[in-house]
């Protein structure tokens, strides 16, 4: 679709596209964390499909004006939002390069596939699976966790139709157990692979908002003594509200008592084994049936990358491997190199992702991204430390890993429901004015400012701004917003 006359002129349209992502970047402290868009922009991308082509310098030049300043802005060391992983240069430049292949990786006899068991290998390693453990790359931990529970669901029915003399018995019933901290994608998973969220039964949290054991014993006990079968425990490598890691050992051997299969998130947590003195709390995820993960949250690679590993390798390709025609293995040619990535998963066409992820860990290595996972943590202990220095700010959990959980108090003069209004609203002043970019979450019924320090480019003068930002959206909020007359709305405001 490119003319051949065309190509010199977009050679050096290209290296202006690259050289001004670069300045972004590196000039990004220049630019608010966020800001919104106005209505002028929005109408910008509400006209008709084109019938005719624009050139490329004048997209380039709209998306410099229209679309980059109006981004989330995690790459922004001043976004502590949600955890959102920063991204880098060389992430960057490994989607160009995987886009000028287009490759899809979802089987085929091509090095592409290489790249991606590549990737596997060294997660496998990392996390101490056995060599028949199997894993795919997928969109994210949500994709992964689905993944996951499918494999676990037929392995769990296989056995019961073994048991039953071939037989599925449509009266047993299957029971999973999570904290009530557990990402929202375990119950939608769930939901989609047909059990329901009904089979899950959220266990409460001791203080350091970690899966309650004794309560969680009890609760497998009650289901056994009724007839229901304990199928599934799911362990939290770092909670997304305040990155508590559960007792991960402990949730391996009950699981092997009862004959659960033990499932890990570990959608940001699980990459802190490359920190050599955060690796000893994940004691335990090595037992692991199952692993989710991203690779662009800590591991900074660009979105969308994440990771499935299974344990048992067999049971994996078992549940989504296919016989269809046009998918014929060969010894020879491009149908030679099975199995396949789409063997493990429930796509077929698959981008390149694993170049980007192999791109990131050969270019900085494992020692330096850990190094940068520690900082973090670092920086989230010095974040606390600040909070507490301030008569008007305390923190409200524990600081696990490198989430920060607080809450503005003023003199504690006013009910804690006014105090919940007062913190909504100090969260969206400090992102509208772009200083920094907290979210607001919930600590029991309490709203709290939620600071997620997981950019590689943060660094202490972006905690500085963050209390500064929080003080002055405060002191500026001399009233309440008006209409607040009883508890919020908890449901609504969750994030």
């Amino acid at each position: 679709m490119l003319d051949p006359e065309d190509w010199d002129a977009f050679r050096a349209q290209g290296h202006r596209m690259l050289d001004d992502m670069v300045d972004s970047l590196q000039h990004i402290r220049q630019r608010p964390v966020w800001q919104p868009a106005d209505e002028s922009v929005r109408q910008r991308f509400q006209g008709h499909l084109p019938a005719n082509g624009v050139k490329l310098q004048d997209l380039h030049d709209e998306f410099m004006q229209y679309i980059l300043p109006y981004a989330v802005g995690n790459t922004h060391p001043g976004f502590m939002g949600w955890v959102h992983g920063g991204g880098t240069p060389v992430g960057m430049l490994a989607e160009m390069l995987a886009a000028g292949l287009n490759a899809n990786v979802g089987g085929r006899n091509q090095i592409p596939l290489e790249v991606e068991r590549q990737v596997i290998a060294w997660m496998r390693e990392l996390f101490g699976f056995p060599a028949q453990a199997s894993g795919v790359l997928t969109s994210g931990t949500s994709a992964a966790t689905l993944i996951a529970l499918i494999t676990a669901r037929n392995a769990a029915l296989d056995e019961a139709t073994v048991a039953e003399g071939g037989v599925m018995n449509s009266a047993i019933q299957l029971a999973a157990y999570a904290s009530e901290e557990v990402h929202g994608c375990v119950g939608r998973a769930l939901s989609m692979i047909g059990l329901g969220e009904a089979v899950l039964r959220p266990v409460s949290c001791n203080h350091r908002h970690q899966i309650d054991l004794m309560a969680l014993q009890r609760q497998i006990d009650a289901d056994r003594a009724s007839g229901v079968t304990p199928w599934l425990i799911v362990g939290s490598a770092g909670t997304v509200n305040t990155g508590a890691i559960d007792d991960l050992d402990a949730l391996a051997a009950m699981a092997r008592t009862c004959g659960a299969w033990f499932h890990v998130d570990g959608a940001f947590g699980a990459l802190a084994m490359l920190a050599p003195e955060i690796a000893p709390r994940l004691r335990g995820i090595q037992s692991a049936d199952s692993l989710a993960m991203d690779f662009h949250k800590w591991g900074q690679v660009p979105y969308d990358a994440g990771m499935v590993l299974v344990r048992d390798g067999d049971k994996h390709r078992q549940s989504f491997a296919t016989a269809d025609a046009y998918l014929q293995r060969e010894e020879e040619g491009l149908a030679a190199n099975s199995p396949w990535p789409c063997d493990y998963g429930i796509d077929l066409s698959r981008g390149f992702r694993a170049l980007k992820v192999w791109f990131t860990f050969k270019s900085f290595g494992s020692e330096k991204i850990g190094a940068m996972i520690s900082h973090c943590c670092q920086l989230a202990q010095a974040l606390a430390v600040r909070v507490d220095r301030e008569v008007e700010l305390e923190v409200m959990a524990e600081v696990s890993l490198n989430i920060v959980c607080f809450r503005y108090c003023g003199d504690r003069s006013l009910p804690d429901v006014q105090y919940d209004a007062l913190n909504r609203v100090i969260v969206r002043h400090i992102q509208l004015s772009g200083m920094a970019a907290p979210s607001l979450t919930y600590i029991g019924d309490r709203a709290v400012i939620r600071a997620a320090l997981v950019n590689h480019r943060t660094d202490m003068q972006d905690i500085d701004r963050l209390i500064a930002a929080t003080l002055a959206a405060a002191h500026s909020c001399h009233q309440l917003p008006t209409g607040v007359k009883s508890e919020p709305n908890v449901e609504t405001e969750r994030e």
